[in-house]
């Protein structure tokens, strides 16, 4: 008891002008710290590394400069590890190679040329069959594998002459009734061999498996899985062009030196071009036009090897070539393969593949001939379905064709297709390929085309959806919109499929909020409502109607015009499958919560919005996952923290309330809701100044109510007893002081429900640094809290030792006692005069009891039983094993006894001194720590009233780890 019975008095205005920093004023027209930094540089550079030569430069620069970069004098070390391993000559010349026809491919052309893999897919996904396919496999000759290590060069070339004979002979297995997938399967069985012949050089197996290969593009026989078949060959093609290549590009290596980026054939070497033109004399031995054409493309890259001029002169040869096909389907793809291969080898040349599309266009009437028509109906085709096929193809050769190319060639290709008569297909391909900004440009020309055009072979919804997508990109001249939307809404209101109705209204509803207004988008709403609604056809199309939502909020962000969208909430109610729903609600609160800058009282946001978030709330069960229902609620916080009445403060109340009833299943909500009603409390004390009149009273007497029956609620008990301590210092500062006590009682009586063990981010973590945060933070509160009449004095700090007391802690663990230490802290403060901290219009007990005697004795005697609680353990950790823990504690109390205690008190003077032996008796002491603190207490001594602490210095020993 001594200890309190000597507290240190203390005068907390003049240490807290002590202790300031001192403040040094700053020229801020001179400096700022977000001004932008000017370095100016002049100094002597020396490059030491291997090959160069020493330099001096001298440089000054009044422009800003990054002095990283400076002192590299421009090299980054990463660059010079590379620069170090240079991958020329360390890899080996096939990587090289490789690398090489990567980067041209690459570097063919820009990044806004979508390129022919992003295609694949899509094409593969589309173009499916549930009909038998058959394919041939080469199974490889025996002809010619005898050969002895001794034979002749003559016998060499015989037999590679008959293998050449073999070529399109025999050697073939006809598997037939395959699966689409097993089709797949056999086809990539094909690419692997070809690079397993390849590796093992077999070059002239490899050369016969692209062969039959390319054969398979010659059979139409399922003719709707054709485009797949063409993507799936082209890949061995593909595969195979590379393989040559590089096998050229590897022979030219000299002295393990590649060749130049842009090489001429001037630095190809003999063996290499003897090589180059032997593939070609083979591909031309091919009999067939089909293979023929199919392996020469993949192999055009290999003429930058023989001639400068030799892919230009190749180019048109290979499209007179295709006129020879008569399929005209097949047709098509082998002119998309040349423009897909030329606009990666040459793109340069674009012109040189102009001819392809003009070459179809003459031959387009061959479409609508007796012999498509004939296999069609054998097929049982119809021709819309077989007008599809051809989209892929055109619309990449005039992607090839569009790219970069001038208006006029645009409005060429229009007037041949106004020519053909307007042919649906066709244009439909222009709209695709062609730049978005000439489509739009031009709307109601390409709006009089569809028109005009027969709609018996391709339907003109899907000219309005091609049109449409470039109008998502573009805007047409603004005198046209209007009547552009008229003339396509004609057409797609009368559509009575509602999936071709939805997926071309999809389109238009993004035109439509880009550049009109809610009427229009009202209207459209309802149109959609009403095609989709029959029948729940919309249960077919919630992506489409989810892309329809999420066009609608990107554009209409104001929300109280969003609302004021009749149409927009039944709109909604499509969405009848709970997890789509749940999705759309989501976006719409993202996007609320993204652009709302100011807070809303607007009836109609607000009811609607808790339409919307209880959709999303009551979509939470007992399988839903953690993440969701903190995605959820923070999605719902967001909007109820955008809320505000203004002083309408008995509404916000009412508001908070109701979204309690609404959102109780989602925890981090109701602890929002705790939160926002404590902040309004406050709110209403600023407005009073802290003077409440009779209402304000009640009404703050009503957010305290709302917070104590709110917390049970809460499930994560320190949530719960952070609440509790939170409110209660917001029921304190807003004079409640009963309704503080309720909440500081049950705090206290929630202490000893807390676990060993708590979840923290998904791991299971000990609680008893949790618990020490926190009692040391009520602790900090219960000085100000004044005690109750009935109650007896300090009875909430009696209460809650009692609690510490009985609590069971971790045998291991010291935070009984640092809490103890710390309420020594506490008790130290009550004995002061004037508290250090108050709550304006609550007397706190320094005013109540006014430092009466026995007042003062109750402290001493409360701190009586904490000291002894500090000194037995401190005597329980002498084993050999704790004695570390031991010297922490005894310097940590003799730290408490330093700040807190009177050391003129000889008794007291004396525990100083044996803690702080104790603290270095066994060698663990922290010597760092000792000597600040020593060093801090010879500086206070020169303070007058600190005179005695020279005399405790002296007494002070520092004694080495040895």
């Amino acid at each position: 008891s001594y200890i309190l019975r000597h507290a240190r008095s203390r005068n907390y205005v003049s240490e807290s002008e002590v202790c300031k920093l001192e403040s040094v004023p700053l020229d801020f027209g001179d400096y700022h710290p977000l001004k932008p930094i000017t370095v100016t540089e002049s100094k002597t550079k020396k490059m030491t590394r291997k090959g160069s030569t020493s330099s001096t430069s001298s440089s000054s620069s009044s422009s800003v400069m990054d002095p990283l970069s400076s002192v590299l004098d421009g090299t980054d070390p990463l660059s010079l590890f590379a620069a170090a391993a240079d991958p020329v000559t360390t890899a080996p010349p096939m990587d090289s190679a490789r690398r090489k026809w990567d980067k041209d491919e690459s570097s063919a052309v820009g990044s806004d040329f979508e390129p022919w893999s992003s295609k694949r897919g899509e094409i593969l996904a589309r173009y499916t069959t549930t009909e038998k396919l058959s394919i041939n496999l080469y199974m490889g000759s025996e002809k010619g594998k005898a050969t002895n290590t001794g034979s002749a060069v003559s016998e060499k070339l015989r037999t590679r002459l008959e293998e050449l004979d073999d070529l399109e002979e025999g050697s073939q297995k006809e598997l037939l009734n395959l699966t689409q997938q097993d089709y797949m399967n056999r086809i990539e069985e094909l690419n692997q061999s070809l690079k397993d012949a390849w590796s093992s050089d077999q070059k002239v197996k490899a050369l016969k498996i692209v062969i039959q290969c390319s054969k398979l593009l010659s059979d139409t026989a399922v003719i709707q899985f054709y485009p797949s078949k063409f993507v799936l060959i082209t890949d061995i093609l593909d595969t195979f062009g590379k393989l040559v290549y590089e096998r050229i590009l590897s022979m030219c290596m000299d002295n393990q030196v590649s060749l130049p980026d842009n090489f001429s054939p001037e630095n190809v070497n003999d063996t290499a071009k003897e090589t180059c033109l032997n593939w070609f004399f083979k591909i031309a031995s091919i009999r067939e036009l089909i293979p023929r054409f199919y392996v020469e493309a993949a192999v055009l890259k290999c003429n930058k090897f023989l001639s400068k001029m030799g892919i230009l002169e190749c180019l048109p040869r290979l499209t007179s070539m295709i006129r020879g096909i008569g399929d005209p389907l097949v047709a098509v793809y082998a002119r998309a393969y040349l423009c897909r291969v030329g606009m990666e080898v040459a793109p340069q040349l674009k012109e040189s593949l102009n001819k392809n599309i003009f070459d179809f266009l003459l031959i387009f009437k061959q479409i609508h001939g007796d012999t498509v028509q004939n296999q069609l109906v054998v097929q049982c085709v119809e021709i819309p379905l077989y007008l599809t096929l051809y989209s892929p193809a055109i619309d990449w050769i005039l992607q090839c064709i569009a790219y970069h190319a001038p208006d006029v060639l645009l409005t060429e290709m229009m007037e041949r297709c106004k020519k053909l008569g307007n042919n649906a297909l066709l244009l439909n391909s222009i709209m695709s390929a062609f730049r978005a900004e000439f489509i739009a440009a031009r709307s109601v020309d390409f709006i009089g085309m569809i028109k005009e055009c027969d709609e018996s072979g391709f339907p003109k919804h899907l000219l309005f959806h091609s049109l449409g997508l470039n109008l998502a990109l573009a805007d047409p001249p603004e005198n046209d919109r209007l009547q552009i939307l008229n003339e396509a809404w004609k057409v797609i209101t009368k559509l009575k499929n509602p999936q071709d109705y939805i997926n071309c209204a999809e389109v238009w509803v993004e035109y439509t909020c880009r550049h009109f207004t809610k009427r229009e988008v009202n209207t459209v709403l309802a149109d959609v409502i009403k095609h989709m609604t029959p029948d729940r056809a919309f249960e077919d199309a919630y992506p489409k109607l989810q892309s329809i939502i999420q066009k609608v909020i990107t554009y209409i962000y104001d929300f109280a015009l969003l609302f004021s969208v009749e149409k927009f909430l039944p709109f909604l109610d499509m969405f009848q499958k709970e997890s789509v729903r749940v999705e759309v609600c989501k976006c719409i609160m993202e996007s609320f919560i993204k652009h709302q800058q100011e807070s809303t009282k607007d009836p109609v946001i607000l009811n609607a919005l808790l339409h919307i978030c209880k959709m999303m709330h009551d979509s939470v069960n007992a399988l839903t996952l953690e993440d969701e229902k903190r995605m959820l609620a923070t999605l719902i916080n967001g909007f109820i923290k955008m809320v505000s009445f203004g002083r309408d403060f008995e509404q916000q109340l009412s508001f908070y309330v109701e979204a309690r009833s609404m959102f109780c299943n989602l925890e981090p909500i109701l602890v929002q809701l705790i939160h926002s009603v404590n902040q309004l409390a406050m709110e209403t004390r600023r407005v009073m100044k802290g003077s409440h009149s009779r209402k304000t009273a009640a009404f703050v007497r009503a957010c305290v109510a709302f917070c104590f029956i709110t917390i049970p609620s809460v499930s994560s008990i320190f949530m719960c007893l952070n609440l509790y301590l939170h409110s209660g210092q917001v029921a304190l500062a807003n004079q409640c002081l009963s309704q503080a006590d309720a909440f500081f009682k049950a705090a206290v009586s929630l202490v000893p429900e807390v676990p060993k063990m708590i979840s923290v981010d998904g791991k299971m973590r000990p609680s008893d640094a949790f618990l020490l945060e926190f009692l040391c933070n009520f602790f900090s509160t219960l000085l100000v809290v004044p005690d109750h009449p009935e109650q007896g004095v300090l009875f909430l700090v009696r209460g809650l030792l009692n609690v510490i007391q009985d609590y069971t802690w971790e045998d291991n663990s010291d935070d009984k006692v640092r809490i103890y230490t710390n309420v020594l802290h506490l008790l130290s403060a009550m004995t002061q005069e004037a508290y250090i901290y108050r709550i304006d219009k609550v007397d706190c007990n320094d005013t109540l009891y006014g430092g009466d005697s026995k007042f003062l004795a109750e402290i001493n005697k409360l701190s009586e039983t904490v000291v002894s609680q500090i000194l037995d353990h401190l005597k329980t950790l002498g084993k050999e094993e704790t004695l570390k823990r031991q010297s922490q504690l005894a310097l940590y109390f003799f730290n408490t006894i330093l700040a807190h205690g009177d050391l003129r008190n000889n008794r007291l003077n004396q525990l100083s001194v044996n803690l702080w032996n104790l603290a270095q008796k066994h060698g663990f002491a922290d010597t760092k720590t000792m000597v600040k603190t020593l060093d801090y207490i010879k500086r206070q001594s020169k303070q007058p009233e600190m005179s005695h602490f020279t005399d405790l210095a002296l007494r002070l020993p520092l004694q080495s780890r040895t």
